[in-house]
């Protein structure tokens, strides 16, 4: 059941700095894909905060220490002043496990609301809310509702749609209408701020406030899945659910992935309200390695570097850099549909057919598999496994960008 990167011919790696992995030949591979490594790969200072707290002190969260108040004080500040509550966990699977007990527990309902080829994680409870998953197991669960993906280039409302923000929206509103018929209750909307297995996917702006309204008004409550985006990935703001616009606020949001810069730490932020009604059972919540003080000595680290190194204007910059070569190469190769992207977050979608967008899987995977013996690691995503997916670490440079489309334009060439 488990799988390696280029499984015919894989690659050893036995050490990485930056955005470069190395074989054990010490061979160079331009890594496009790890958003895990967020700051780059064995980041010094990241290294160094882990080290010197490994040497103090590592333990649970029962005693009272510095490094957790500081790190849920620093966090707070990048999130709107009302998700003021944060629970500490070891991945982000555990953090959308937590925000579905939160959110059954805070509106005493049971159903969900997923988008299609969603993707929350490999807990039980997530694989049945992951239609990505469930539809190739068990199926679909009667509490779980699955609305379209608001994508704009191959989903049901495209360009041309005079209001696709509200058409979208409205078939959750349809979805809640349905439910209710069936004597159903929605717990909440869980939704990737950008959806990434579904294909790189930038929902357009308004749709998350529409849907929050819709899902409110049911007595649910709406999640946002930061997980593979958080952190300035998205370039023009710090979490990517702020791209929908200022008056947007989730009511809980999850982190993992690139929190730790690679060390497993994630983390849920909530209301008072939502962690009041959870507190309410009189269960306690414990998490054994969740807000020790090594991971959370790395997770500030980690948001040092974003700061000190600029590295959301510099995600901004370089993806537009990245974005404005990509579309060069769009106008030359009919087999590029479309280019879809915010910072360091992009889709290049591969199309046989220009009228129908038909996906251009084996295109994709020979493109990837060529890229590979060229030194560079990319993948792809999307319901059709034709989606290029750009995911590098933030310090990923114009250098780089060009190095990528050069040899993508070879090959496709």
């Amino acid at each position: 059941s488990c799988k390696l990167f280029f499984s015919d011919d894989p690659v050893k790696i036995v050490k990485a700095k930056g955005q470069y992995m190395y074989d054990e030949k010490g061979r160079q591979y331009l890594d496009c894909i790890n958003n895990v490594a967020h700051v780059g790969h064995c980041h010094p200072d990241v290294v160094k905060a882990a080290h010197e707290q490994n040497q103090l002190l590592n333990t649970n969260s029962r005693y009272l220490h510095d490094n957790l108040v500081d790190y849920a004080e620093r966090l707070s500040k990048t999130l709107p002043e009302k998700l003021c509550t944060f629970y500490f966990l070891n991945s982000g699977s555990e953090a959308n496990d937590l925000a579905l007990r939160m959110a059954r527990q805070y509106t005493k309902h049971e159903d969900i609301i997923v988008l299609d080829h969603a993707y929350h994680g490999h807990l039980t409870s997530l694989i049945d809310i992951s239609p990505y998953k469930f539809r190739n197991l068990e199926g679909q669960k009667e509490w779980v509702h699955v609305a379209p993906v608001p994508d704009t280039y191959r989903g049901i409302y495209r360009e041309d749609h005079e209001d696709s923000v509200t058409a979208y929206a409205n078939e959750v509103r349809s979805i809640i209408e349905q439910a209710h018929k069936r004597g159903r209750e929605i717990a909440a909307f869980f939704v990737e701020s950008l959806p990434s297995v579904g294909g790189q996917i930038i929902p357009p702006a308004g749709y998350f406030q529409k849907v929050a309204e819709h899902v409110h008004k049911a007595g649910g409550i709406f999640i946002a899945d930061e997980i593979q985006v958080g952190f300035g990935r998205a370039g023009k703001h710090f979490w990517a659910f702020q791209l929908q616009g200022e008056d947007f606020i989730p009511d809980i949001v999850t982190m993992g992935k690139p929190i730790g810069n690679g060390h497993p730490i994630a983390c849920v932020a909530t209301t008072k309200e939502v962690a009041e009604a959870f507190a309410a059972t009189g269960v306690e919540y414990f998490n054994t390695f969740g807000g020790n003080p090594v991971s959370c000595a790395i997770g500030l680290a980690v948001l040092d570097v974003i700061e000190k190194e600029h590295l959301q204007a510099h995600a901004t910059e370089v993806g537009n850099f990245l974005m404005n070569l990509l579309n060069q190469q769009k106008i030359k190769h009919p087999l590029i549909g479309d280019i879809r992207g915010t910072g360091l977050f992009i889709g290049v979608d591969l199309i046989k057919d220009q009228a129908e967008r038909t996906p251009a899987t084996a295109e994709a995977e020979y493109l990837i598999a060529r890229l590979k013996e060229e030194y560079i690691l990319l993948s792809t995503d999307g319901p059709g496994r034709n989606v290029l997916k750009f995911k590098p670490p933030m310090c990923f440079n114009m250098e780089d960008a060009k190095f990528v489309v050069d040899t993508i334009d070879k090959i496709l060439t």
